[in-house]
């Protein structure tokens, strides 16, 4: 499971958008695609509201508290969206698993302390396959703003935390890796077999070659396909429709890299000599852990 950080926006229009991966409609009604929401006076269950509702609704703080844009230092935008991806191997979660995943996020954020009537606004949505996208208005029905510290490390603490209550597949660190300096590229010849070698000692060996490239958790495509997709996730982030074309366009180049991977894993569980696999599947799922949040 990935976290990710969208660039803060002024009002709440875009990255409901970008959650729903789509231009909005104004008269669109959400309905279940709302996993998760604080609570709201005077509605126990919002979600027949239309798009253009919660958008006030997220929004209204902002309006209410003009004064208070700028946040600290006076260049933070009030909008806040974060995003977290599953692994493409995760099996499909339900509602429930969904919305836990929401309220311990939005526990880690600082933005919706328990029993603080004055919290932040947000609301989470499930509108994309294997994505949560959390959208909140960083500006307090107080007018102060949410303090969050040590975000990124927080987010990726809980997010290694729930990947093992949940049994979902671990996601690798390469996303933020530190770049190094650019070293010329180093092509690598096979070793030529020994006459004294037999043809299934040949393709065992070929076997855990191709295993080694598409492994999952150490393998170069693995890592190729991690920085693919941070690059998907910076374009997503920019304010132009290209962005957001050129970022799908690298979304399902990584999706493609995957499948090479699943195919020389099949191809080298094919080869005679090959040691069989186990495929890369995510565990059962753990029995939900108690939730300190409430019930809305």
């Amino acid at each position: 499971m990935i976290p990710h950080v969208h660039r803060g926006s002024d009002f709440a229009v875009e990255a409901l958008a970008n959650a729903l991966g789509r231009p909005i409609a104004e008269q669109d009604v959400l309905g279940d695609l709302i996993v998760a929401h604080a609570a709201v006076e005077g509605y126990r269950d919002p979600r027949p509201w239309m798009l253009a509702d919660w958008r006030e609704h997220l929004d209204e703080p902002t309006v209410m508290f003009p004064w208070g844009t700028g946040g600290p230092g006076g260049t933070q935008e009030p909008v806040f969206h974060v995003t977290v991806r599953l692994h493409p191997n995760d099996r499909q979660l339900t509602a429930a698993e969904w919305s836990q995943i929401a309220h311990r996020v939005v526990g880690t954020t600082g933005i919706d302390p328990v029993g603080d009537k004055q919290a932040c606004r947000w609301v989470a949505l499930q509108a994309q396959p294997g994505r949560l996208d959390l959208i909140a208005n960083l500006i307090r029905l107080d007018g102060r703003w949410a303090h969050r510290h040590n975000l990124h490390q927080s987010l990726a603490a809980e997010c290694r935390r729930i990947e093992s209550d949940l049994g979902l597949v671990p996601a690798r660190p390469t996303l933020h890796r530190t770049y190094t300096a650019h070293r010329p590229a180093r092509h690598t010849e096979l070793p030529a077999p020994s006459a004294a070698q037999s043809p299934a000692s040949v393709t065992a060996q070929l076997a855990d070659l191709m295993r080694q490239l598409a492994d999952e958790k150490e393998g170069p495509l693995t890592s190729v396909r991690g920085l693919v997709e941070q690059a998907a996730h910076r374009l997503n982030d920019l304010p132009h429709a290209y962005g957001l074309a050129a970022g799908h366009h690298l979304e399902l180049i990584a999706r493609r890299l995957h499948g090479i991977q699943q195919d020389l894993e099949a191809t080298a569980a094919d080869l005679p000599g090959a040691k069989p696999r186990a495929p890369v599947t995510s565990p059962p799922a753990a029995a939900p852990q108690p939730s300190h949040r409430r019930t809305l």
